[in-house]
């Protein structure tokens, strides 16, 4: 079976807050970088607003983050991001911060969907199944 997934690639800004007093950016930061990746591949695939319609949301379960060599300011990485569905309702994201040929970070989020109304996991919408094939 071919496997699919939704990528997608963007700058990640270094701004002066996101550095400590070791004028090292803060592993907080990373955490949001990731968010924004996820972000951006919703914005690409399925639009988070349009998800909320239908009572949909995806659920971050677990994040794993390697540090590799730390992001300074005057930095200009870049992200990339990966989402394999994994099932009818799990997914994981594989994630690369780098420049050039420098790796700064890798990590891997795993997540379900989850259905705002029942409370409960949920399968993803029709669309994305259709584009996307599941392991099974």
């Amino acid at each position: 079976m071919e496997e699919r997934k939704m990528v997608v690639e963007v700058d990640i800004p270094v701004h002066s807050y996101d550095v400590d007093f070791m004028q090292i950016v803060s592993n907080t930061a990373y955490v949001k970088w990731l968010e924004d990746m996820r972000m951006a591949i919703l914005d690409k695939y399925l639009p988070l607003t349009k998800l909320l319609e239908m009572d949909l949301s995806p659920i971050l379960a677990e994040t794993c983050i390697q540090y590799k060599y730390p992001v300074r300011i005057g930095c200009h990485p870049k992200g990339i991001c990966k989402i394999w569905l994994k099932s009818r309702g799990r997914w994981v994201a594989d994630f690369l911060v780098f420049e050039d040929e420098r790796v700064y970070a890798t990590a891997q989020q795993h997540g379900y969907m989850f259905n705002l109304q029942s409370k409960r996991p949920a399968s993803f919408p029709d669309e994305i199944v259709e584009k996307y094939l599941i392991e099974e």
